[in-house]
């Protein structure tokens, strides 16, 4: 079974995530940028969903850590945010982001979707 990281700071969020994926993947959440550094290099996720608004250290900081260290920097990473105004997808594309999905989520099917999206596009070519 695949393993996701989930990097959110509302327990709510956290919940409805592993709610909605636990039957898929081992969901490992960490509420925290700096808690989520320490424990990916642990625990060694297949990809990460990450939260833009997180306190202390945003998703962009932990985003521009993940690529920078040899160890995490080709893992898929999803943004997870309420960011949803016109061009934020882009943004977040061009900063290093594999895919983006907006809260609240209101089909499980799209995250579900976006997750394998990235997988698909990050399979190596038989």
């Amino acid at each position: 079974m695949k393993k996701i990281a989930l990097v959110e700071d509302n327990a709510d969020n956290r919940l409805l995530v592993q709610v909605m994926l636990g039957d898929l993947f081992e969901v490992i959440p960490y509420e925290s940028g700096g808690e989520a550094l320490e424990g990916i290099a642990r625990d060694k996720p297949d990809l990460i969903l990450l939260d833009i608004s997180l306190p202390e250290m945003d998703g962009n900081e932990v985003l521009r850590r993940l690529r920078a260290d040899k160890a995490t920097s080709a893992l898929p990473v999803i943004a997870l945010t309420a960011h949803a105004m016109a061009g934020d997808r882009e943004k977040y594309l061009a900063t290093g982001f594999d895919d983006y999905v907006t809260k609240p989520i209101l089909e499980e099917e799209i995250l579900i979707s976006t997750i394998h999206k990235v997988f698909a596009g990050r399979a190596s070519p038989a």
